[in-house]
């Protein structure tokens, strides 16, 4: 096998495939990148047994054939080579890299050991990247990083008509987003389990090519993604999901509404006195305005006040600041608007175009409260 391409097209290439490659792969062989020269196209390959990821490039193909070399060790390679073309050949049983002045070596694995990538499940319809790839990025906020817990590390994915519903949980808090797309049936009606990470790795790398393709198995048990030239499948989480879309409040008598930037800004100032497990408390008045404190008076402390419109009676809460800040760096509308059953029920949060207006219910996020003494 021999072929020639730019460094740069290479390097991007090796470096998507490489990613999904796992640091304790269950097999030697799953170290490796699996490369095919043909038909003036390479296609480059990683699998693990539950992420795949494969795609192809361009490049001047002068001898066909396949090899299986060491992804990380191949991707660090091909970064330091020198911005010009690079020559691949397979001699023997060996893989020469060529850059100019600059040659590497590298042994081969047994490429008849690997095994074969599963296939793309059925097309199950068409969302925009970029939408995608914000509700991705909001909603994971609130998936669990505990892998004790391998359910709330996934995102629950509902899927009805035309609306996708994304949810995650942690327990402390929820989020939701819905993002409309094109499905191939547009009855379709199903829902399934998609780990927080693979969700995330589709939205950075794949979601940015314009439109992405959801392939779902009818079996339910495999996703994939794929866009520009790429694919990625991954086995969804096994498990049921907790029911959380109904703990978001129908009613809520008391409301705030808040510029973001200066809340935001607010949060992140005192939140920095707030100690370990501390909190930051936030004293919505009468007098329209919001009081946000933190820390304790004999070791250190802060406090802020900034406009807010309150509707309802005065109510004074605590949350978790990294929590709290979490939530609020996603929501990308001008103001932000705090919605209250009562003081010890979880608050929603959610996106306000305008001072005065409708709020935004594309994305909500649900935060529990911690127990104050004497507020």
């Amino acid at each position: 096998m021999e072929f020639t391409v730019e460094r740069d097209v290479l390097s991007e290439a090796v470096s998507w495939a490489a990613r999904s490659l796992s640091p304790r792969p269950p097999a030697p062989v799953l170290a490796g990148l699996h490369i095919t020269a043909a038909d003036q196209t390479v296609t480059i390959s990683s699998f693990d047994h539950e992420i795949s990821a494969q795609l192809h490039i361009e490049a001047q193909v002068q001898q066909e054939g396949t090899i299986l070399v060491s992804g990380r060790l191949l991707n660090d390679i091909v970064k330091s080579l020198p911005n010009a073309p690079v020559t691949v050949h397979l001699q023997d049983s060996r893989v020469q890299l060529t850059c100019r002045s600059s040659k590497f070596t590298l042994s081969t694995m047994p490429v008849d050991e690997y095994p074969e990538l599963p296939g793309m499940p059925e097309l199950a319809g068409t969302v925009d990247g970029a939408a995608f790839a914000r509700a991705v990025s909001q909603v994971i906020t609130a998936a669990s990083k505990d892998d004790t817990l391998p359910i709330l590390t996934g995102v629950k994915v509902e899927i009805e008509g035309d609306t996708i519903t994304f949810l995650a949980t942690d327990r402390y808090r929820l989020a939701m987003r819905e993002i409309h797309w094109s499905p191939a049936e547009p009855d379709i009606s199903t829902s399934v389990l998609i780990k927080a990470k693979t969700l995330n790795d589709v939205a950075k790398s794949l979601a940015g090519a314009g439109a992405l393709q959801i392939a779902l198995s009818e079996s339910t048990e495999l996703v994939g993604f794929s866009s520009g030239g790429r694919r990625t499948t991954s086995v969804l989480v096994d498990g049921d999901y907790p029911k959380i879309r109904q703990l978001f409040p129908e009613e809520t008598p008391i409301h705030a509404v808040v510029n973001t930037a200066e809340f935001i800004e607010a949060a992140r100032r005192v939140s920095l006195v707030s100690e370990r497990n501390g909190h930051v408390r936030l004293q919505f008045t009468q007098d329209n305005e919001v009081i946000l404190d933190a820390g304790v008076d004999d070791a250190a402390s802060a406090s802020e006040v900034i406009p807010a419109t309150l509707t309802g009676e005065a109510i004074t809460v605590g949350f978790n600041p990294a929590y709290l800040n979490e939530g609020l760096n996603v929501i990308d509308t001008e103001f932000l608007r705090f919605s209250f059953v009562s003081a010890p029920k979880p608050a929603m949060i959610t996106g306000q175009a305008e001072a005065e207006g409708e709020k935004s219910i594309d994305f909500r996020y649900l935060l529990m409260p911690v127990r104050l003494i004497n507020s």
